[in-house]
């Protein structure tokens, strides 16, 4: 099986020492991406961390995919104990810093510790530099990114940073690069604050051999060039007025099923808003959404469909311009537009503001400085939601997504049994059910189909392929079985092994069945949950036996060696 190559850089920024680390093992079976960083989490990561601890790393990685020239790999993963969830968890972004990162000769890098100082991490080819940036604390994100051009002559493709919500430990900070491109659920940002690293920058010249066939790459990329798939002039936002026509499109706090005004913030709205093209790295699908109001001057890239349902329907907001600057505030101070525009939702709520843009606006600034009810906000709906007044709309503490589990069980399933809690990203099933591919008001097959698509994001992940390829049919199970030289059923094994370990060490950290719930009623959902359990192979109880993860995880006490 084709997977990525070298050795692991861990840097600890505490005693600002780096040290290369031999996983040739672990890349054998777990590819790269999300799976290396889910072993290396695991095993490296002491079962009783705290999230903001110097004892939590933070990992990033790319696969074997980035080192091709193929449409839809211009993606990274970044992988540590998250402060939302409280458990281990991986996000991904796109952009162009990949193959800058590929370039250091690195598959992935490990930060660990925690600096008395501000810190620029610059990781090359030859080593890595620590410089203090004392100048760059409450700097915003597109400020970093002037400095680092400044100071540097690198540009948005090279960084990776955070903006003053991870410097303030907001639960739900990103990780930012191409100043746009966000590693965004979790608080993964957060984690890179309570480090005191503002930024990482990546260059090198190194060419780590990983070879891959020339002919499935240019199949790909040729017929994600001459597509005429309505997301490369929309984006994800193309299905929201049919999402919000014919299942749920969640409105006011999740209060009612369906917004009056969706065509104003929809896939033609934002279209009409979009001044140019926008891609990742290598990819000719060109699906991103720069976007610009001549009338306001106001430039943003966005907002995607999930930002359209977070500050526009939850939040009963009906024009895009507004929702535009929602989702340019949260790229300049790092926010995850998901969870941060919930998180205003349920404060409209508690204050009946609804549809209050200059509230919503305000708000987003208060959570990221943390000032006011901003800083009650930023531990995220769950720890918010009491003393709100409001009902907690999360799962696993992680806020939900767009696509709504009371009209599509699937999700709903795969929403209360996913690592992640309440992230629609995690096994993809309203995908097939928006599609009329499976009823979606059943739960009947749900669960195989739930662990088999789970399965499939992970490698996916690992790999790393975009989650669009596969959604537009341009990367099929047989390309990828061309692509990686094994049967795709060995591809689901490294993901079930990847789903696995999440779940052992969110198992040693407490959480077991009573975390797999959602807070509405599906009817059957708890048979479901028990024979998703089962499919697995895990307990009743919702745990991962040591025994069953043996043979992959390391041994080890509560405390990492």
């Amino acid at each position: 099986m084709n997977h990525a190559k070298g050795p692991l850089l861990s840097i600890d920024v505490g005693t600002q020492e780096a040290t290369a680390v031999d996983v040739t093992t672990e890349l054998s079976s777990f590819v790269g991406g999300r799976g290396l960083c889910t072993k290396l989490a695991h095993d490296r990561i002491p079962f009783d961390a705290d999230p903001f601890g110097p004892e939590n790393r933070i990992y990033f990685a790319t696969g074997p995919l980035q080192q091709s020239g193929m449409s839809f790999t211009g993606r990274m993963n970044c992988t540590g104990l998250s402060p939302l969830t409280d458990g281990l968890l991986s996000t991904n972004a796109g952009g162009y810093l990949s193959r800058n990162f590929v370039a250091t000769g690195h598959p992935a890098v490990e930060i660990t510790g925690a600096s008395d100082e501000l810190l620029v991490l610059h990781v090359t080819d030859e080593g890595v530099e620590f410089a203090e940036a004392p100048e760059l604390a409450g700097a915003t994100v597109p400020e970093v990114t002037e400095y680092v051009k400044r100071e540097r002559d690198l540009d948005a493709e090279n960084i990776a940073c955070i903006g003053p919500a991870g410097e303030n430990r907001v639960r739900f900070a990103c990780v930012m690069t191409y100043e746009s491109r966000a590693f965004g659920r979790g608080g993964m940002g957060a984690v890179l604050g309570s480090k005191n690293v503002k930024a990482i920058t990546f260059e090198g010249d190194s060419e780590p051999d990983v070879a891959l066939p020339e002919d499935v790459q240019q199949e790909v990329h040729s017929a994600a060039a001459t597509s005429d798939d309505l997301m490369r002039r929309q984006g994800t936002t193309g299905g929201t007025e049919f999402i919000n026509d014919n299942f749920s499109l969640p409105t006011r706090y999740f209060e009612k099923y369906h917004f009056e005004d969706a065509g104003e913030i929809g896939g033609d709205a934002v279209e009409e808003k979009k001044y140019k093209k926008g891609s990742c790295s290598m990819c000719a699908f060109a699906c991103k959404l720069p976007t610009r109001d001549e009338a306001t001057g106001l430039e943003t890239e966005g907002p995607e469909f999930e930002t359209v349902f977070s500050f526009g329907s939850n939040c009963e907001v009906g024009d895009i311009v507004d929702v535009m600057q929602s989702n340019e505030l949260c790229d300049v101070y790092g926010l995850d537009t998901i969870s941060c525009g919930n998180a205003v939702a349920a404060y409209l709520a508690a204050e009946d503001e609804f549809g209050n843009a200059d509230l919503i606006h305000e708000t987003i600034e208060r959570i990221a400085t943390r000032e006011g009810v901003g800083d009650l906000l930023a531990e995220g709906v769950s720890r918010a939601a009491d003393e709100l007044g409001v009902r907690n709309y999360t799962v696993k503490d992680m806020e939900f997504a767009a696509h709504d589990g009371r009209v599509l069980y699937g999700q709903a399933l795969s929403y209360a049994v996913a690592n992640r809690g309440g992230d629609h990203m995690y096994s993809t099933t309203l995908r097939v059910e928006y599609d009329g591919e499976v009823d979606p008001e059943t739960l009947e097959g749900k669960p195989e189909l739930v662990m088999r698509r789970e399965n499939h994001a992970a490698f996916r992940d690992s790999g790393i392929v975009c989650a669009f390829a596969g959604g537009t049919d341009h990367v099929t199970e047989e390309t990828l079985e061309a692509l990686f030289e094994c049967d795709y059923e060995e591809l689901q094994e490294v993901g079930a092994r990847t789903v696995e370990l999440e779940r052992h060490f969110n198992n040693e950290r407490g959480m077991d069945r009573e975390a797999d719930t959602l807070p509405y009623d599906i009817p059957g959902m708890e048979e479901a949950v028990e024979e998703y359990y089962d499919l697995r192979g895990w307990n009743p109880d919702g745990t991962v036996s040591d025994d069953v993860v043996a043979e992959y995880a390391a041994t080890r006490s509560s405390t990492a060696d």
